[in-house]
């Protein structure tokens, strides 16, 4: 009995996906639920399960092919697979994310060597780091014996193409699209963050304690902005056509970078998070992109963008739109500089602050107005109790 394995339901909004692997040969045998390849969207890897224990028969669309929603990809041979064929068959693989499982590829390493610390064993990005840290690669020298000092006698000259990823292509797209279509402006300033600091380390342990979670600095950007867009609304608004659509909701992207490139999953209602909320999503939204775990229905939507440069120490930049959004927030790396309080000069730790804005829309001055009010309730963050 033939069984055929098709496309699955696309999220909402995809029109078709592209054959990423397939970890499966014809021939061999796969088990129900097991993963026999992965399609990749514009946003995330769709892992495709086996619908019975069999054999795979046939691969009908191969790694790199564009399919769309109950697309053949292949077929299986049903069969019963006993105690005697399980007693000879291959011990079971790791199980691993999409985004291991490339990496492991790369690096030429055994994923059954790796401890997994994931759910159900799964195999994290860590988990390779790890591993590498704990067997470094044979062959290398040892720290007392000096490399080599001559290059290679070559003249060769060698480069390498390489077609991009869905991901990397759609970011692309949508960049230029936001320059075309948006008359983008970035204004700028910086915030003094000592008064989050104190407070930071005042309620950090019980903080942590409380909520399993330790209290960083994006719940306070979080918080403020959601303040200040709803004192400066059309921040909050986008352009359709020759229509303005306000948003009577905050839901703001946190741009995270990934193995695959730049993910912006969704923090919904931010309004309503409390600052522990916020964290623990945060926190596992990073931890998704790192795994290449994280859902269609996180990376869709939002009304604002959050972008954190400095954690890659950007001291300052000009963040680019995620349309149809009108604002995006710019945080950079905090330095202790000297600047002058109440006619002293004392060292306190230093942000500049970006906002890229849709001109169509946003004028200048609500802009500043809007960057300002973010500064003032970061400096002064009983504010945000307040709501003044």
């Amino acid at each position: 009995m033939t069984i055929e394995i098709h496309v699955p339901t696309l999220p909402e909004s995809v029109s078709d996906a592209t054959v990423l692997e397939w970890h499966k040969k014809p021939g061999e045998t796969v088990r129900r639920d097991e993963n026999l390849l992965d399609l990749e969207t514009d946003k995330v890897v769709l892992e495709v399960p086996a619908p019975a224990d069999g054999i795979l028969a046939q691969i009908v669309a191969e790694a790199g092919q564009v399919v769309q929603a109950n697309d053949l990809l292949g077929s299986l041979s049903a069969a019963e697979l006993g105690d005697e064929q399980e007693s000879v068959a291959e011990p079971a693989e790791p199980v691993l994310t999409p985004a291991v499982r490339r990496l492991v590829k790369e690096l030429k390493l055994d994923p059954a060597a790796i401890e997994g610390s994931g759910k159900e064993g799964r195999i994290l990005k860590s988990d390779v780091m790890r591993y590498l840290d704990e067997h470094p690669p044979s062959g290398e020298p040892e720290a007392d014996v000096a490399p080599a000092q001559h290059p290679p006698e070559t003249n060769d000259r060698q480069q390498q193409t390489v077609p991009m990823t869905r991901l990397r292509a759609t970011i692309a797209k949508r960049l230029v699209e936001a320059q075309q279509t948006a008359a983008i402006l970035t204004t700028f300033n910086e915030v003094d963050l000592q008064a989050v600091n104190l407070l930071r380390a005042k309620y950090r342990d019980q903080f942590e304690k409380a909520h399993g979670v330790r209290l960083g600095f994006m719940s306070f950007f979080v918080k403020a902005v959601v303040e200040a867009l709803q004192n400066f609304p059309v921040l909050n608004a986008s352009v359709d056509g020759t229509n303005v659509i306000y948003h009577n909701y905050y839901d703001i992207g946190i741009a995270v970078g990934s193995p695959r490139g730049l993910v912006v999953p969704i923090l919904n209602n931010a309004d309503l998070l409390s600052f522990a909320e916020i964290e623990q999503a945060i926190k596992a939204f990073g931890k998704k992109a790192v795994e290449g775990t994280l859902s269609f229905e996180e990376l869709t939507g939002g009304t604002f963008t959050i972008s954190n440069g400095g954690v890659y120490g950007s001291m300052l930049s000009t963040p680019i739109l995620n349309p149809p959004q009108s604002g995006i927030l710019g945080m950079h790396n905090i330095v202790e500089r000297p600047v002058v309080v109440e006619g002293e000069i004392v060292v306190r730790p230093m942000m500049y602050l970006a906002l890229s804005y849709d001109h169509r829309l946003v004028d200048g001055k609500e802009a500043v107005q809007f960057l300002v009010n973010i500064k003032e309730i970061l400096e002064d963050p009983a504010r945000l109790l307040l709501r003044i």
